[in-house]
């Protein structure tokens, strides 16, 4: 159907209400109507949907719109829907129909009045559906989310790869393939596997002027969600977590903490799903906490803040994820936690994976690291990787990003560069990155020993930095590529070409690290209030002295040592939040109410006068409110240890690990309540090692882990370490 430029604008008009079309809709449309395969990559909020539904409204026949997300498809029909008098000129098909629906739809379609059919590609696969798509007038195919069907697209779903030879089978039809997120690389996938190589290709710029990017540290992570969040108090935004658990926990939490939001992820039955959407679509809710993997689907122009509560998977994820945010060019701050430790845990999930998909997992992950580590604009950084130029002095959003208004202090770490990679060469490239760091600050561990690496001329080369300074080191020089993680020995670095010529002396550009950035949660645009937070979380040093003070001698009151009266975080959380009540004591990190009633009145009442003193202004709004756990098994696990029951036996009951065992019960001991483990440890342990370690933690000025390991760690276990303290803590402090 060939139509002029006059007629799309009319049915423009007629059927959106939309005077102009927006960059490239025109053209794609007018393309795609005339028989011509089109690929179009074009950012999330471009207006990408409206280049199939105009001509498919216009064209004879139906137009079949290949999308993986069942919320997106329900939203788009809803909308097209509304757009006509008629019922039925939009359908969805797919596993959520019953018998007479999908017969409503095949008859809907037969008389013509289904212009646009959304189906799932599961769904093409499906031999009735299949047979009587053959018979039916197809004006053509829309594959939206066409980066599903690239391996090295962030959401690869293996039955996207087919989609080729299903269409063929259905009918010789024009195919649109659009996505809001495609590498240069992925680009290329999609057109072959579509069989598009002779497609037209329209991309916009992937640059989004009115969104403003920040990457902070990930340390007390939840109070500073809870305080930005009641900074844009009323504002729509979206959280997004890995698993479904955290985003039922953290919703709980924003929840109690006076923020109006609610949970979205595949897990929840779909009742609960679509009615959650809903609320957050008509502002019934403020704020959504989602799962990564689960595409939301939504098309809310003024959400005002993305926040990544974990660091996503890859930087696709991660750009679609952002782009969410001021659809309506109105603000959008994009605002994600980094901690590196969250990257080793997606590279151990990876392991398991296949080696090509390990392949492919490991290098998507390490442009994350390298967008979350980068002290250059990181709008130049993401659009760099999208295969497009931006000038970061001039450009359009120049100053949008946190290392734009702050930028971060560089080091130049040439010399130390070169020692990590000369250590990597003389160690024959068998060691990971956690075994280096401790060679090169010259600590002992169980790898150091077995190999004899104390021994070597390398042991405690680089003592005077810190081991943050050389983690930092390590992984800048992953992402820029001089080392590379060993895929098959997992872990193990490897020297590129790139850093035997650093070594030989050939390449001598400077290498330069952004000083401390993992710890300074330095003021920017996303974080607008005075309040200067340090790298602990605004400690006040003074009183953190003065209450360790107190809190020696509260204890030799009791006789008992002082950690078990307060841990140090608990001190530290006092010294932010200054409770002056026992309630309030209550609520601080590692406090219950047990350990509140027994010890919080002296700490409360000095606190109290200290803050008088100083004319403190307590920000009492930050006092973060914790949700009384429902997941966790306190009253389960004292009625089993009261009973006797094996603590293998408990865990298995809980389905938790030991490790998760054992965390259940620190928490209950150092919140004040007795736990009775005396049959188990009077069963499994040797007594004088029993004795010898109540004796010494009655006499250690501390409870760490470390400290005791040092002292028992060759005759008990990290676990036994736990359970014996645990014991003490029981005994002695409650």
């Amino acid at each position: 159907m060939k139509t002029n430029t006059a007629d799309l604008s009319k049915e423009l008009k007629k059927y959106f209400g939309f005077s102009t079309f927006k960059g490239q809709q025109e053209e794609i449309i007018k393309n795609l109507l005339e028989g011509k395969d089109i690929f179009v990559l074009m950012p999330t909020g471009g207006g990408k949907s409206l280049c199939y539904q105009l001509p498919a409204l216009i064209s004879e026949g139906t137009a079949i719109v290949v999308s993986p997300l069942i919320a997106l498809m329900k939203n788009q029909v809803d909308a097209i829907n509304g757009l006509s008098s008629d019922e039925g000129v939009a359908h969805v098909l797919n596993s959520s129909l019953n018998k007479t629906q999908t017969k409503q739809v095949f008859d809907d379609i037969k008389a013509g009045k289904t212009k646009l059919l959304y189906v799932a590609p599961e769904s093409l696969i499906k031999e009735d559906y299949l047979e009587f798509l053959k018979d039916i007038t197809i004006s053509f195919v829309a594959i939206d989310e066409a980066h599903c069907i690239s391996e090295w697209g962030h959401d690869f779903r293996p039955e996207y790869r087919n989609l080729k030879l299903i269409i063929d089978k259905i009918a010789d039809v024009p195919v649109i393939a659009l996505t809001a997120t495609a590498t240069p690389k992925v680009q290329d996938d999609i057109q072959k596997t579509l069989g598009m190589s002779n497609a037209l290709v329209f991309k916009e710029s992937f640059n989004r002027p009115n969104l403003f990017y920040e990457v902070r540290p990930k340390v007390n992570i939840d109070r500073e969600i809870v305080k930005f969040i009641n900074q844009h108090k009323g504002k729509s935004g979206i959280v997004y977590c890995l698993s479904r658990r955290k985003v039922e926990e953290f919703a709980q939490l924003l929840q109690v903490n006076g923020i109006n939001a609610l949970p979205y992820h595949a897990g929840l039955d779909q009742k609960t799903r679509v009615a959650n959407q809903d609320k957050f679509l008509m502002e019934e809710a403020d704020v959504i906490v989602a799962t990564i993997a689960f595409g939301m689907g939504i098309d809310k122009p003024d959400v005002r803040f993305v926040i990544h509560y974990d660091i996503p998977k890859s930087l696709e994820s991660y750009y679609q994820e952002t782009g969410r945010a001021g659809r309506d060019g109105g603000e959008g701050i994009c605002l994600a936690f980094y901690d590196p430790k969250d990257i080793e845990k997606l590279e151990k999930f990876l392991a398991q994976k296949p080696v090509s998909e390990r392949e492919i997992g490991l290098q998507l992950l390490n442009e994350v690291v390298g967008y979350a580590e980068t002290s250059m604009s990181r709008r130049q950084y993401i659009l760099y990787y999208f295969g497009e130029q931006f000038d970061p002095v001039n450009g359009a959003g120049a100053n949008m990003c946190d290392n734009s208004v702050n930028p971060p202090k560089l080091k130049d770490a040439t010399k130390e560069l070169k020692l990590v990679l000369t250590l990597v060469k003389e160690l024959e490239e068998k060691f990971r990155t956690k075994d280096l760091i401790t060679v090169i600050v010259g600590k002992e561990n169980p790898v150091t020993k077995s190999y004899k690496l104390e021994t070597t001329k390398h042991f405690g080369i680089g003592k005077n930095e810190p081991e943050n300074f050389w983690k930092s080191v390590i992984r800048q020089a992953t992402v820029q590529n001089f080392l590379q993680k060993d895929i098959e020995s997992y872990g193990v670095l490897k020297l590129t070409e790139k850093g035997l010529q650093v070594i030989s002396g050939k390449d001598k550009n400077p290498f330069l690290i952004a000083e401390d950035r993992e710890y300074d949660l330095a003021q920017t645009k996303a974080d607008s209030d005075q309040v200067q937070v340090q790298q602990n979380g605004g400690l006040d040093e003074v009183l953190f002295s003065q209450l360790k003070e107190l809190r020696k001698k509260v204890a030799k009151k009791q006789g008992i040592p002082p950690y078990t009266v307060f841990m140090d975080p608990s001190l530290e959380d006092m010294t932010v939040q200054y409770p002056i009540s026992i309630e309030e004591i209550a609520k601080i990190y590692g406090v219950g109410d047990g350990k509140a009633k027994k010890f919080g009145k002296e700490f409360a009442e000095f606190i109290k006068q200290y803050v008088e003193e100083n004319n403190i202004e307590r920000t009492q709004d930050m006092v973060l409110k914790q949700v009384a756990n429902k997941s966790s098994h306190k009253v389960f696990i004292i009625q089993s240890t009261d009973k006797k029951i094996d603590l293998e036996d408990i865990a298995k009951a809980k389905n938790l690990t030991m490790d998760e065992l054992l965390k259940e019960m620190e928490r209950i001991v150092y919140q004040g309540t007795k736990l009775n483990i005396d049959y188990y440890v009077d069963e499994n342990f040797d007594e004088d090692i029993v004795e010898e370690f109540m004796e010494f933690m009655g006499e250690s000025e501390s409870d760490s882990m470390k400290v005791l390991l040092a002292e028992f760690g060759d005759d008990l276990s990290d676990e036994e370490v736990r359970m014996l303290r645990i014991k003490f803590i029981s005994d002695v402090a409650n």
